[in-house]
């Protein structure tokens, strides 16, 4: 599927608010209601736009440590990214985990209550995993930046 100059405006408005009407997304892409929801019945069919979700302020729910780990793996032991990769999805603390070049091999985002939980984690979730070598922990002393908008030329 190639994307036009519309499909790219809904995709920006769909990321600035999956809540809006597509009354008011037809109103801001100067489209009808029909044409427009049958395109964005496209992009969700063509995996462009793969879910809607709502973005939960983790200061609401106590939520006030956000850090940032690098793991090195111990490379040596039979499917040790299988198994890392396999008991890191079953941490409800790690929000995120991404394969990385550098030093590390992991980052992981964390999200916990406060700092004893954040040592919790380490201590009883993180530090049995066998196929970790090293971990490098970073806290997040403020988020001067956030965007869920792709860096994509829209128009």
């Amino acid at each position: 599927m190639k994307l036009d100059e519309l499909d790219l405006s809904i995709l920006k408005r769909l990321q600035e608010n999956g809540k809006i009407t597509n009354l008011q997304l037809s109103k801001d892409i100067g489209l009808s209601p029909a044409p427009t929801l049958e395109r964005v019945k496209k992009l969700e069919q063509n995996g462009f736009i793969e879910s809607y979700h709502a973005l939960v302020d983790e200061s609401k729910l106590d939520l006030g440590i956000a850090a940032f780990m690098q793991i090195s793996l111990i490379r040596q032991r039979d499917n040790a990214i299988t198994n890392f990769i396999e008991q890191i999805n079953m941490i409800d603390e790690v929000m995120e985990c991404y394969n990385v070049t550098g030093q590390a091999d992991y980052l992981l985002k964390i999200m916990v209550k406060d700092i004893t939980a954040f040592d919790t984690l380490v201590k009883e979730k993180l530090s049995p995993i066998e196929e970790i070598r090293n971990m490098h922990s970073m806290i997040v002393i403020s988020k001067d930046k956030y965007s869920k908008i792709l860096p994509y030329k829209y128009k």
